[in-house]
């Protein structure tokens, strides 16, 4: 990481935008939100051509980012960390790939965690994304919201369904294996106004 390398909270009040380097904020002409606004990500010049937009999702990292984990969110246009992050220094590693919005987990409890929303909302491309650790701690109904995607973690175990119109996602982990399960992160694409979602396994289940 350069010493020129700056990680900012983008809105530091009622919810955190998102984390972006100033090198980012420039290019997606971001600005300093408001109190209480839902960050919604301009879609940066360069992107506005291509016909898809792609989101690197990764969850329950645990103060560990596997090079398995970056490789497989490399060229990921935004990044989204769905708890349990365990070490600030990851959101970073993460911004020098792309734009991150991220939650905090129940285990991010110490100082560094306390500016990062237990709830967020990434609106990118036309879609509605809402984010949060722990989907049984979900207290709205997503479509009745004009969500499109529920995006969660905790479980560790990669999931993705779709109910009532809404596309339930959870990458899964990449971080301490757990329960012998695989290591996971995801991928969202998002196209003409449509989310399609991918697990991607970076570290096969134990035998």
């Amino acid at each position: 990481m350069s010493a020129a390398f700056d990680l900012d909270f983008v809105c530091d009040s009622f919810r955190v935008c998102g984390f972006l380097t100033q090198k980012q904020l420039q290019k997606v002409g971001g600005q300093e939100c408001p109190p209480h606004t839902i960050w919604s990500v301009p879609i940066p010049e360069a992107y506005r051509d291509l016909q898809v937009l792609t989101i690197g999702v990764i969850s329950d990292t645990h103060g560990l980012l596997r090079p398995e984990a970056l490789a497989a969110l490399r060229g990921s246009h935004y990044i989204i960390h769905a708890g349990d992050i365990g070490d600030p220094a990851i959101l970073q590693k993460l911004a020098e790939i792309a734009p991150v919005t991220a939650i905090r987990g129940n285990v991010d409890r110490d100082a560094w965690a306390r500016k990062i929303p237990a709830t967020d909302v990434l609106e990118v491309g036309g879609i509605s994304i809402y984010i949060l650790h722990n989907l049984n701690e979900l207290d709205l109904k997503p479509e009745a919201a004009g969500f499109a995607v529920v995006v969660a973690g905790h479980t560790h175990k990669a999931k993705q369904e779709t109910k009532n119109g809404v596309l339930y996602f959870n990458p899964g982990s990449a971080g301490p294996r757990r329960f012998r399960l695989p290591v996971t992160v995801g991928r969202i694409s998002l196209k003409e106004g449509k989310a399609y979602a991918k697990i991607v396994e970076i570290l096969p289940g134990a035998e």
